[in-house]
């Protein structure tokens, strides 16, 4: 019993490291950032496909490719469109400058870009991811309309 359950840890914390990516952005938060968002993502892809194809105003389709073709973990996906807005750049030539510089690091990119470690591009990156982490998991709930409890008489 001890040997299975060992066994199930074992692969449990497996399958946890499997799920972490290494987006080497040159900031340890978004790194943490980004892998929130891929472990949200990866539970729900559908409404995290969702949620980009309304906040960014791309096509589904374009985030399946994104997914399946150019196999880009969620959080990749995420910051592709981040990246397009904040450079001001089409989507296709950050795919473009991912696949040339993929194993580089999204640091690499981002520079390539031209979003610069400490810009206000690149602070503005980390604040989006930051209230992107948790977006649509769908766990917060309205507890009324903030006025408090009415007063029985």
């Amino acid at each position: 019993m001890i040997r299975k359950c060992i066994f199930f840890l074992l692969a449990l914390m497996a399958f946890s490291a499997s799920a972490q990516i290494t987006f080497n952005t040159g900031s340890v938060q978004l790194d943490s950032d980004l892998n929130s968002i891929n472990t949200r993502a990866t539970a729900n892809f559908s409404a995290f496909r969702s949620d980009l194809s309304l906040s960014f105003g791309v096509s589904s389709k374009k985030i399946d490719h994104m997914h399946t073709s150019l196999h880009m973990a969620p959080g990749e996906i995420y910051l592709a469109f981040e990246l397009s807005k904040l450079s001001r750049v089409p989507i296709d030539r950050v795919i473009t400058v991912y696949e040339t510089n993929k194993k580089k690091g999204w640091g690499v990119i981002a520079k390539e870009l031209g979003i610069k470690p400490g810009s206000p591009e690149f602070h503005q990156l980390k604040n989006n991811a930051g209230k992107n982490k948790n977006k649509g998991k769908g766990n917060s709930k309205s507890k009324g309309n903030g006025k408090g409890k009415s007063k029985k008489k």
